[in-house]
């Protein structure tokens, strides 16, 4: 199947994730992960990127950010990739390629998807078996907004302030969130987003990325035409009301990548 035309819309919330080639190693050690990180802080900033959250997996990184320009993402993420492959290589005696190729990614309505989407880079490490609760994960923005580090690069979304009236009142609900889980439906709608691009909203959203865009905004079906589900929207609608966690169910036994 020929993979979709990218569209990069500036001002709205986009999910991105890269992996390595043939699915490699693209972090080894600690030192590695610092030094993506430090890039994408310096890089951010140079080309007019919003970060506000990510995490770095063995193979993979995830981001969630906001471009500035339409060519922001793009220039980012070349400058990033390039620079840290240069230091990978370098670092350990190697030659070539390490990412698959261009990141993936897809457009997100943020009141409904910019917490669900944060709270599924959290719950990552776990579902994969890298540690057993989403704050021993050190590579994650876990940390930084749950009040137990500052990362001064990131620019929390809009959607992060209404979670309370305090900095503690944030901190505590995010941890809530993230500990709730999300469920199966919405895990596999962000999976979707991440990997396959269709973006994801309600459907006056759809209707304005498909005109900005001229792109389709929903997966042809064959036969007879069917509506979208709705759960996952339905979901995702709640998770900008802090005091609703009890509808955020399944918690980190889902599989991170639903098939």
């Amino acid at each position: 199947m020929a993979r979709r035309a990218r569209a990069v819309l500036p001002g709205l919330l986009h999910q991105l994730m890269v992996r390595g080639n043939n699915d490699q190693l693209v972090f080894v050690d600690d030192e590695d992960r610092q030094t993506w990180l430090d890039l994408a802080a310096r890089e951010a900033a140079n080309f007019g990127v919003d970060v506000h959250a990510y995490v770095l997996l063995p193979n993979r990184l995830h981001v969630l950010v906001t471009p500035q320009t339409a060519t922001a993402l793009s220039a980012w993420m070349q400058a990033v990739g390039r620079r840290y492959v240069l230091s990978f290589n370098r670092r350990h005696q190697r030659r070539g390629t390490l990412w698959e190729g261009r990141f993936r990614g897809g457009v997100l309505q943020a009141h409904r998807y910019a917490l669900a989407c944060m709270a599924y880079f959290d719950g990552l490490a776990v579902t994969e078996g890298l540690v057993r609760q989403p704050e021993d994960w050190l590579w994650s923005s876990y940390q930084h907004y749950t009040g137990q580090r500052l990362e001064k690069w990131l620019r929390p979304q809009d959607m992060v302030w209404g979670l309370g009236n305090t900095p503690f009142a944030r901190e505590a609900a995010y941890a809530r969130l993230v500990n709730a889980g999300l469920s199966r439906d919405l895990l596999r709608a962000l999976w979707d987003n991440a990997n396959h691009g269709w973006p994801l909203g309600d459907g006056a959203f759809l209707r304005q990325i498909a005109e900005s865009t001229g792109q389709r905004t929903q997966r042809g079906r064959a036969g007879r035409p069917r509506q979208a589900p709705t759960a996952a929207g339905t979901l995702a609608s709640e998770l900008s009301v802090p005091n609703k966690f009890q509808l955020l169910i399944g918690g980190f036994k889902s599989i991170s990548d639903p098939n």
